[in-house]
Formats: C-alpha cells, structure tokens, sequence
C-alpha cells in the first residue's frame, strides 16, 4: 500500500474562518456587450450560493428581485488568470438584503471537515489521500498526480460552497492509528479518534475504486448522527454543503434573543481580546455588551439571531469549553434584571 500526503498541512482548528466567501472569479469574454456587467451576475450567484439557501441561488427571477444591480455591490475587481475577472462584494451589504428579504444567510464562521479518502486503483494499488508528498521517482509523481486530481475535485467544490476542507497528514501519529484497510472496511471508529487531533467537528470518509463499476461509498459524520451516502465526490460534497448550511444558515425573520453568557478564564488582556474578537465575529450576534465582571469571568448580554442552541454550538466550534447553564431563579434579582432571561450558558475560555 502506498500512502500519499495530498492535502493541507495547516495546524488543527476548531472552526475556520472562510475569507473568500464574498469573492468569485469568473470567465470574462472581452467580445460580449456589457461583459463586465455580466461576470457580475455570474459572480454574485457563486457567492450566493455559498452564502444562501440552494434554492435561491437556483432561482435567477428572485436574485434579480434582490439584487437588480450587481455592481452596486462590488467593492473591488481585477483581472484574473485565463481570462478570468475577480470579483469581490460587500458582504455586510449582501447579508443586509438577503435578511431584509427573509432569506438565509450562512455567515463566514463554518466547521471543519476533514476527509479521509481512500482510492483502490485497481492491480493492488491502495492509497490514502492526504498532504503534499515529494517524492522524486517517476512511478510515485505520477501517481501523486491521480490523487491530485482527485482530491482537486473535492476542494473544488468545496471552494464553490465555501466549506474549509483539509486532508490528513498521515504522519507517524496518524499511521498509529489508521491504515487503508481501516478506512475501506468501514471501521470509522478509528477514523473518529484520529479525527480529534485535527480538531474538525465534520468528519467524511470515502472510498473510491475508479477502475471499477462499484459505486463509491461514503461516510458522514457530525453533530453525533452518522449518514450513509454513495455517489461521485461532487454529489457527496454537496450534500455536506446542504447539510451544514441546513444546520448554522440562519433565517432572516428569525427573532431577535437576549441570551446572558458568563464566560470564565479570562485572566489577561490577551484573553480578553481574543474572546471578543471571537464574539464579533460571530453572525448570529446581532451585538453584544458586557453587563458584570468578577474576576476572570465576565458576564456577556447578546442579542442574537438563531436561538440558544445554535448560540451554544457556535461557541463549542470556536473553541470555548462548554460547562452547564445556571437557572437565574437561583440568584438575586439584581443578577438578572430581565425577568424574562430565566437562563444563561456557562463558558470557560482556554487558549
């Protein structure tokens, strides 16, 4: 069995901030009236898609409904390669509209999923797909190439629906854990433990025989619940899109909460800016204010939209340690001025 490193060999992250979400490049036909105007129609429903629900992006009579002048949104462009147009919006401006309309919008804080991805080409030749391998000898460049092109396709559309994507390493801690039988006989339990160092709440597993008529099996996992898929890796891959989107997309008539935080270890200035840099970069915080502190914990009230559960898991993927909620009915008035706030989550922040 050959094991290649095909992937992106970042440091682990809980959640992964997504800067191109607003961003498209767009082939530019110099010859056709109003060219411009056009790649920006084409860019803006990339962006949507990454940003907004499936249907609207399938839907070209509402997005013109929305947004009837596309370049009103553009902030930045420039010439791209192979005769491509970059093309970057204003991104508050967008999410503006689309909640102003009711539509949802899927902010740039999104999990990360990593892939396990192993390839039987046929004639004995196995392979794990993972980061860059550099080996000088013929028969290993081309078929590190295969594999290039094969993983290519999944962070392709990947990048189309703004999903942070990264392969294993392989290195020595992974092959303690997992080898090619592992992840083509199913047995995923391993693939979740070794999962953990990389920290990826989102976890896909695929097995591919390219040379074969078996269609390739697929493995979801998040949020505790397994799925079962099979299909090409554009397919699966867009139905991670689907789901995660289903999952943190937040609808623009959804109310608005106050929810009270306390959040404890926060013991330097270090910690507390991080922690508020975290807090504002969250989409489903409308704003957010400091109402008491006491030590290294500082009591947080937010206005936000989505619910408290999708608050409580927003914080989990950012890294904060979640401990259990206090029912203010326990505390003296003063604690809690809003009669109608009867809860507050419980943090712990640990660099």
């Amino acid at each position: 069995m050959t094991l290649l490193l095909a992937g992106i060999a970042a440091p682990p992250v809980l959640a992964v901030d997504v800067p191109s979400l607003y961003s498209a490049q767009i082939p530019l036909d110099p010859e056709q009236d109003d060219s411009h105007a056009r790649a920006y129609e084409e860019a803006l429903r990339h962006v949507l898609k990454r940003v907004s629900a499936a249907e609207l992006s399938a839907d070209p009579e509402l997005i013109e409904l929305l947004f009837p002048d596309p370049a009103a949104y553009v902030v930045q462009f420039r010439p791209g390669v192979d005769g491509t147009l970059w093309v970057l919006f204003d991104g508050e401006a967008i999410e503006s509209t689309l909640r102003r309309a009711g539509q949802t919008v899927w902010g740039m804080d999104r999990p990360l999923t990593i892939v396990w991805l192993a390839v039987d080409w046929g004639q004995g030749e196995r392979e794990i797909i993972a980061a860059d391998d550099h080996e000088d000898d013929r028969d290993a460049a081309r078929s590190i190439d295969r594999n290039r092109l094969l993983q290519q396709r999944v962070l392709d559309i990947a990048e189309r629906r703004g999903l942070p994507i990264v392969f294993p390493l392989l290195d020595t801690a992974d092959l303690k854990n997992v080898s090619f039988s592992d992840i083509w006989g199913g047995f995923d339990d391993q693939l979740l433990v070794a999962s953990q160092r990389y920290e990826a709440d989102s976890i896909l597993v695929g097995r591919i025989r390219p040379t074969s008529s078996q269609r390739n099996r697929w493995s979801y996992y998040f949020n505790g619940e397994q799925r079962t898929w099979i299909g090409e890796p554009e397919i699966v891959v867009s139905l991670v899109g689907d789901l995660l989107a289903a999952e943190f997309a937040i609808g623009g008539n959804a109310p608005l909460e106050t929810i009270e935080v306390n959040i404890a270890g926060i013991n330097s200035v270090q910690a507390y800016g991080a922690v508020q840099k975290l807090l504002a970069g969250l989409d489903l915080i409308e704003n957010f204010s400091i109402t008491s502190v006491e030590g290294d914990r500082i009591r947080y009230s937010m206005a936000l939209r989505g619910g408290i559960d999708r608050l409580r898991r927003a914080l989990r993927l950012n890294g904060l340690i979640e401990q259990n909620g206090i029912d203010s009915t326990r505390f003296p008035d003063e604690f809690f001025p809003n009669d109608s706030l009867n809860m507050s989550l419980e943090f712990f922040y640990s660099p």
